[in-house]
């Protein structure tokens, strides 16, 4: 989808050309193929349309080719030149304002360069992180934040109504053994006998919170009963693990919307209606004393059993009930950022969602491959810090929040990772994120030292035509587009890419073009105005995947 002004004209100019060939007068103009060639000789831009109409038109593409450069209007769509190559490339090139006019765009959007209404305020749902309240958040925790993060503030800018959700596991048995572990080492903490259950929680973190609910209750809950020990300590424990979560998701600058609860499913009565609602439609059936889900008729290995024969849930029956608390919250669509062993889990809820009655597409569930941190060219398992697992903590502490993030961010997220950890250490231009911080720091340097000599900022570019600076404004011009196509596919490894091309071909423009010039000043200020353009689009494409962008290095 194109997004930016330079293609959506050369796209209006291709498709009325088509008309007045009598070509074809409904075709989509996003149909409409514009790329930047590779080759400086191919053009500014360039489109495979010719090839795209000879099915259709049943001609030859060098034909079709030839009479649409006929009837393309080349100065209502800024072109200078257009040529021919291979067996019907249509290769354009622009007049040099068409391309430096995005910097009078990118200097009076500021902030805001990039962001689109592609998404079309089209109502999402993304869910990511939801780990349960009963511990530090570890590596998995850490990339599904990251990426999670960065799909939001990428899908909000391309114009997308996106809500960033955290479910909270607080309703299943890891919550009462929480209660179980916080009771034993509150008796500790009192210096009682004290046992611990078999899958309780051991962690420091544990004993830190009895401490604290010792000083704030006293004795009061040593001699409760069971029910009334274990309702208190589940919401204490609750309620200290998931500030502990917050606090922590805070400091790697992710946010939530909304917080929802497992345990308000059942404390709204939202479970029993979901069940009642699949038994009515008849996608249930009852075997061997346990209620089934007939799955399998919805595209499922296996039917899925909601009901155990003791009469309890599986873990299956809330999270139905869960995701269609959001559907009839009158999101479009759902996206649920899981882990690599949750392949399984797909199938099943898309089920549960069509037999529902809404249609299965409207859940989309993004699966986090395996990450493994390596250090030295070995394999890293444990923090060296704790000797426990590692968690994000580690991660901010050993190599800051800007390398994390840029780190889990620039690879594809379902893909398996090695996280180079002595990399992301390195103040070098192989570190991807030093390299591309340091170039905005010396966009900066540059400007800063601009100021000290008095030179302002250009509002004409006439001088602009260098072809590193030519190739810096198409890249810059693509933005806008490489937003909505990450929004649209989810990938916060294309912004990724993007920011590491832009600050390569700023590094070249830089070593190439001497822009503070006193001998020649006008040419230093219509530079000037690009590196600010250039600095402004770079900011913000860090800021897509939560990274900052330092002013000093």
């Amino acid at each position: 989808m194109a997004v930016n002004k330079i293609e959506i004209a050369l796209k209006e100019a291709l498709k009325k050309a088509m008309v007045k060939c009598n070509f074809v007068e409904d075709y989509e103009i996003n149909q409409i193929t514009i790329e930047i060639p590779k080759e400086k000789s191919h053009g500014d831009y360039s489109t495979n349309i010719a090839m795209q109409l000879t099915r259709l038109l049943r001609k030859n593409p060098r034909m079709i080719a030839e009479q649409l450069i006929e009837a393309i209007d080349k100065e209502e769509a800024n072109i200078d030149s257009i040529e021919i190559a291979g067996p019907g490339f249509i290769n354009m090139f622009m007049k040099k304002d068409a391309l430096t006019s995005i910097i009078k765009e990118v200097l009076a959007e500021k902030d805001d360069y990039g962001k689109s209404d592609a998404g079309k305020g089209i109502k999402y749902n993304v869910e990511f992180v939801s780990a349960n309240p009963t511990g530090d958040l570890h590596l998995g925790h850490a990339k599904g934040a990251a990426v999670g993060d960065s799909i939001c503030r990428i899908m909000s800018a391309a114009g997308y109504d996106v809500t960033r959700e955290y479910y909270i596991n607080d309703a299943g048995n890891q919550i009462y053994n929480l209660a179980l572990s916080l009771y034993a080492r509150y008796r500790e903490a009192f210096g009682l006998d004290f046992e611990l259950p078999e899958d309780g929680y051991h962690g420091q973190d544990i004993k830190d919170i009895a401490v604290k609910i010792k000083e704030e209750v006293g004795d009061k809950y040593l001699n409760a009963n069971h029910d009334e020990m274990i309702a208190f300590f589940r919401k204490e424990g609750t309620k200290f693990e998931l500030q502990k979560i917050k606090d922590i998701l805070a400091e790697f600058r992710v946010h939530h919307d909304v917080w929802f609860s497992e345990t308000s499913l059942y404390e709204e009565n939202k479970v029993v209606p979901t069940i009642e609602k699949l038994k009515e439609k008849g996608f249930t059936y009852e075997q061997d004393g346990a209620l089934w889900f007939k799955s399998t008729e919805f595209g499922d290995d296996k039917d899925r059993v909601l009901i155990k024969s003791d009469g309890s849930y599986t873990y299956l029956t809330p999270d139905i009930a869960y995701h269609l608390n959001k559907l009839d919250r009158g999101y479009e669509y759902l996206v649920d950022l899981l882990g690599a062993d949750h392949h399984g889990y797909i199938n099943r809820m898309k089920a549960a969602i069509q037999a529902l009655g809404y249609n299965s597409d409207q859940l989309n569930i993004d699966i986090l491959q395996m990450v493994r941190m390596m250090e030295n060219g070995e394999v890293v398992k444990m923090s060296k810090r704790t000797g426990n697992a590692i968690t994000i903590k580690d991660l901010i502490d050993d190599i800051g929040v800007d390398a994390t993030r840029y780190f889990f961010a620039a690879k594809a997220a379902n893909t398996p990772y090695d996280f180079d950890l002595t990399l992301a250490k390195s103040k070098s231009n192989d570190n991807p994120v030093y390299y591309a911080q340091y170039a905005h720091a010396r966009m900066c340097s540059i400007l800063r030292q601009a100021k000290e000599n008095e030179i302002t900022v250009a509002d004409h570019f006439e001088l602009l035509i260098n072809d590193k600076e030519m190739a810096l404004l198409k890249h810059i011009n693509e933005f806008r587009n490489e937003i909505a196509d990450s929004a649209k596919s989810r990938s916060p490894h294309k912004i990724a890419n993007y920011i590491q091309r832009l600050a390569q071909l700023f590094h070249s423009f830089y070593n190439d073009c001497y822009v503070i010039d006193k001998e020649n000043v006008e040419l230093s200020k219509q530079r000037l105005a690009l590196v600010e353009a250039t600095r402004i689009t770079l900011k913000n494409a860090l800021n897509l995947i939560g990274v900052e962008a330092p002013e000093k290095m």
